[in-house]
């Protein structure tokens, strides 16, 4: 990589005209999942959120805690054996599967009567409910609010024509002292600066690998930021 570019001080912007054109419909992420194609699950859960668990939750309990495109992220299971109900949204059935069973949870299912054809799974212990479904379809299900967000990659995954149809989600889903806690690969708040919400970037991180390379770029960095109620 060039020097220049590896320096965690770089600033770096999204190109929207690049990236408007780079969309997925439900069927190909549904896809990706069938085909083993995951490459963006970390099995060991994420190390920045670990890092950082203490300023998330403060030595709360009892949190209603929110992952949209929750895939099989481990990280459920570490808020729920802290206490904390978790509430996920994922599109693909086999994901959610797949973490209940790598978790060795016990759980159920049961039709989404809101949103025909689709389901909730929900742990044994109650503390655990998945949504399977579109996360545009979600507020019809009258989950209620959330004490806390996790969106690793979420915003990211998102085609951006939808993005601020799925802001506007997530910002009806937000409780009174939310917190969100945002990863993202590429974010420049000063392109929107958050009227609603005070945005503390937490850690910037070099992200990349050699698979990387395979997409054409040479650089990649993590950010992990801190949004909380102004």
């Amino acid at each position: 990589m060039d020097g220049t570019r590896t320096s965690l001080d770089i600033e770096e912007y999204s190109d929207t005209e690049v990236q408007k054109n780079h969309v997925l419909t439900l069927e190909e992420w549904q896809d990706k999942w069938v085909n083993g194609n995951t490459a963006f699950h970390q099995q060991q859960g994420h190390q920045l959120l670990k890092k950082h668990l203490d300023t998330f939750l403060k030595g709360k309990s009892g949190l209603r805690i929110f992952f949209p495109l929750c895939g099989k992220a481990v990280e459920m299971k570490w808020f729920a054996d802290r206490g904390h109900s978790v509430i996920g949204v994922e599109i693909s059935e086999l994901g959610i599967r797949e973490f209940f069973t790598e978790q060795n949870l016990s759980y159920s299912e049961e039709p989404i009567t809101e949103i025909p054809g689709t389901k909730v799974f929900k742990s044994s212990s109650g503390n655990i409910s998945l949504y399977c479904c579109s996360i545009f379809d979600l507020p019809r299900t009258n989950i209620g609010k959330f004490d806390m967000i996790w969106d690793r990659g979420a915003l990211v995954a998102i085609n951006p024509g939808d993005r601020k149809c799925y802001a506007d989600i997530m910002l009806s889903l937000l409780g009174k002292k939310f917190q969100y806690l945002l990863c993202v690969l590429s974010y420049d708040p000063t392109k929107h600066p958050g009227k609603i919400c005070n945005i503390c970037c937490l850690e910037k991180v070099d992200a990349f690998e050699e698979r990387h390379k395979s997409w054409g770029i040479d650089y990649l960095f993590e950010k992990l930021y801190l949004l909380t109620e102004k």
